[in-house]
């Protein structure tokens, strides 16, 4: 069918083939959607980097500076983070099938802000925990979301551009989080009330955002019973395997993120110790490092991996880029013999370990129909997380161990990258296919 759209993001002339860049045709109000989606993710990204970069200050401070408790309860708060992602994704990706894009995207937005906000008046352990696990469910809620909506919004030749784009916005959110940590140094209290800030995206959303025609089709149709549906998607053998393999590569790249990407921080913390550094300028300059140099080599990756997905296809990226992440690794956690030395690399690391999430948000909506895209989208995404929780779990035991050094346990997690190669292999090719608009 044709894959197009007007200028209120509806099916209109087809442009498929029209010869120029990508964003040749591109209407107003398609850019509008791709802004309020990236605005969107990028407070989400804060809000999850923000506990990585300030969790330290937080965790001393509530924990009456017991150091050792300090990492059991880090570990176990990310797991708590990726559990209630999501949870929060499955429920509220099949809600956004069920009665549309836009009611979800603001539900999603207030809960992850208003629960950040919170958390500056937080004084007990137990408190934070369940606010870190409320914020995650609007997070992981809020990208199946604006993903779905991105994808059906764009025309065929421009999809992988802006889910791309979309995706890459991440970067924003860290490097807000990274500068956030160092303003407030331990403060940390400042960081999260800045996390209200997103709420104020809700009056733009209600005022823009229009529900996609292909949704609108869905809803009017007979396929409607099975909007949302969780049966559909996991027993209709033309979807189930899609969905379990979309999230165990999903897993990989959210089990490595945990594991090896964020490692980067204590991978620089640890050279400087080791070259005298005192502890507060290790950590001062650990959190510029992976906060701002690794994670600008991370943007760029997310930014490169829709035209190359666009050029060569999604298999091939995807496969060129977990091959070369496992090649990285190593060489990050070996090489580098000075301070200088971890700069000029760090942002190759982030590169080639970050680079391939943003292909989550241009490959899941596209291996679905309509009426359980967002829903098939986030399973994939959201239940990558909860797999995720047991290889943050395990990556914090390994880390802790005192027989084995920490660039040896993250060049051991880095092997997970051979996983997602094989599944990638698995799953089918979608260059130049229109999404699926019926079952």
């Amino acid at each position: 069918m044709v894959d197009s759209n007007d200028s209120s993001g509806n099916p209109g002339p087809d442009v498929a083939q029209n010869q120029g860049p990508w964003y040749r045709g591109v209407t107003r109000y398609q850019w509008l959607i791709l802004v309020i989606a990236c605005a969107g993710w990028l407070f989400d990204v804060y809000e999850g980097q923000i506990f990585n970069i300030t969790r330290n200050d937080m965790l001393l401070e509530i924990l009456n500076g017991d150091e050792a408790a300090v990492k059991t309860w880090g570990d176990n708060f990310l797991a708590i983070f990726l559990a209630g992602g999501t949870i929060g994704g499955l429920f509220f990706g099949s809600l956004a099938d069920r009665i549309g894009r836009r009611p979800v995207m603001i539900t999603t937005i207030l809960m992850y802000s208003l629960f950040s906000g919170l958390t500056y008046f937080a004084n007990d352990i137990y408190v934070i925990g369940v606010l870190r696990f409320l914020v995650a469910l609007g997070i992981g809620g809020e990208w199946a979301v604006a993903a779905s909506l991105v994808a059906e919004v764009f025309p065929k030749r421009a999809r992988a551009h802006a889910a791309g784009i979309f995706h890459a916005s991440s970067i924003l959110g860290t490097w807000l989080a990274a500068l956030s940590g160092i303003l407030v140094g331990t403060n940390w209290r400042y960081a999260y009330l800045l996390g209200v800030l997103p709420a104020l995206l809700i009056v733009w959303v209600r005022a823009s955002v229009k529900e996609p025609e292909r949704w609108q089709a869905t809803r009017s149709s007979a396929i409607n019973r099975k909007s949302g549906s969780f049966r559909d998607l996991l027993l209709n053998p033309k979807w189930n395997g899609l969905a379990i393999r979309g999230m165990l590569l999903a897993a990989v790249g959210l089990g490595t993120f945990w594991s090896v990407t964020v490692a980067g921080q204590d991978l620089v913390r640890e050279l400087l110790l080791s070259l005298g550094a005192t502890p507060e300028q290790a950590g001062s300059k650990s959190k510029f490092a992976y906060g701002i140099l690794q994670a600008g080599g991370g943007g760029l990756g997310l930014l490169s991996f829709g035209p190359l997905c666009a050029r060569f296809g999604r298999k091939p990226t995807f496969i060129g880029f977990h091959a070369l992440a496992l090649m990285i690794v190593p060489v990050v956690c070996f090489l580098p013999q000075t301070y200088t030395q971890m700069l000029y690399i760090l942002p190759v690391f982030g590169f080639l370990t970050l680079g391939m999430h943003s292909g989550y948000a241009i490959y899941f909506p596209e291996l679905f129909p309509t009426h359980i895209r967002a829903t098939g989208a986030s399973f994939c995404f959201n239940g990558g997380r909860l797999m995720a929780v047991p290889v943050l779990l395990f990556s914090g035991w390994l880390k802790g161990r005192e027989d084995v050094a920490l660039p040896y346990a993250v060049t051991g997690m880095s092997s997970l990258f051979v996983l997602g190669i094989f599944i990638m292999l698995t799953l089918p090719e979608t260059k130049q296919r229109d999404l699926i608009d019926d079952a």
